[in-house]
């Protein structure tokens, strides 16, 4: 009998959930987005939607349900503004959202596409229609960031991607006031040789607290003779101290299988930068790109996750 690899996660009936068709306005893909709940239940995605040009820029789109009858803002949410913040030059990218409880806000963390390359870019927003940039808070190659939910101790915190000489590894960085940051620390690292996330690694979506650590879903890329393939990999870390992992799986968990997911602008790539948890506590809905042209979603259980991150 041929083993079954437990499914953590499930795949929606009906994905992909958004495509660029679903669009009020043209555009050519829609992928990787962000996703919070709203105080009165309804989900929020906030999208990135690439244009004819091949610059993105942010637009949300509203369910009572998070999966179907999306409403969608019938112009770009979050706009690149060059004139104001040049490192936006060739556009904005890749949001992660997380509502901070101290601010009242939601920190939108973003990729900002620059002359010189991507930066992480920070906004803070109440409502998803005024925003207050803090512009590039971390340079050119750096992307792939979420801030955490709270503060450690009594400075804030966020993981981010930056590439250097000895390749593309996730580090933990903290700040008294969200704009000068520091304290740099190497928090996972790519693996080499022919793991799964030999290449590079970076973060998906912002990290979940849970009783037992920082649950965090992580990519990882491995180079084939057919191009790269971005898989999904879990991990544990420290809650006072998160830059201490605690436990990383050796396999995959989440990967690109289906035909949305194998072929499109980008082929075999996953890559969520969002998610929601239910009202048990438990459930959770990821939603991720396919392929880099459309929205879908999968959904696993918190619980199951960490219990099978302690076999794996």
């Amino acid at each position: 009998m041929k083993y079954q690899h437990p499914e953590l996660f499930q795949r929606h009936q009906d994905n992909p959930i958004l495509t660029a068709a679903d669009w009020p306005y043209p555009v050519h893909s829609v992928f990787n987005p962000g996703a919070t709940l709203l105080s009165d239940g309804t989900t929020l995605l906030l999208c990135r939607v690439e244009d004819r040009r091949g610059h993105s820029h942010l637009t949300a789109a509203r369910s009572a349900n998070g999966v179907d009858e999306w409403q969608i803002d019938d112009r770009p949410t979050l706009p690149a503004c060059p004139e104001d913040f040049p490192e936006e030059l060739w556009g904005i990218e890749d949001p992660r959202i997380t509502y901070v409880p101290e601010l009242k806000k939601y920190a939108v963390v973003y990729t900002a596409f620059s002359s010189s390359g991507p930066g992480v870019a920070l906004a803070l927003t109440e409502d998803f229609h005024t925003f207050e940039r803090f512009g590039m808070i971390m340079p050119p190659e750096d992307k792939d960031a979420a801030l955490f939910p709270h503060r450690i101790g009594n400075h804030w915190a966020m993981i981010h991607r930056p590439v250097g000489a000895t390749g593309a590894h996730m580090w933990m960085s903290y700040s008294p006031d969200l704009r000068h940051w520091g304290s740099h620390k190497l928090m996972l690292a790519a693996r080499k040789g022919s793991w799964w996330d030999a290449n590079k690694i970076g973060l998906c979506m912002p990290p979940i607290e849970t009783s037992e650590g920082w649950l965090v879903i992580h990519h990882g890329v491995r180079q084939t003779a057919s191009g790269a393939i971005y898989r999904l990999g879990l991990s544990l870390f420290d809650l006072d101290t998160p830059e201490r992992n605690l436990k990383r799986s050796d396999e995959w968990v989440f990967g690109p299988e289906k035909q949305y997911e194998q072929f499109g602008d980008v082929d075999n790539v996953v890559f969520p930068c969002g998610y929601t948890i239910a009202p048990d506590g438990d459930t959770i809905n990821m939603y991720y790109g396919a392929a880099d042209t459309s929205i879908a979603l999968a959904t696993g259980s918190v619980q199951e996750i960490l219990k099978w991150l302690k076999t794996h």
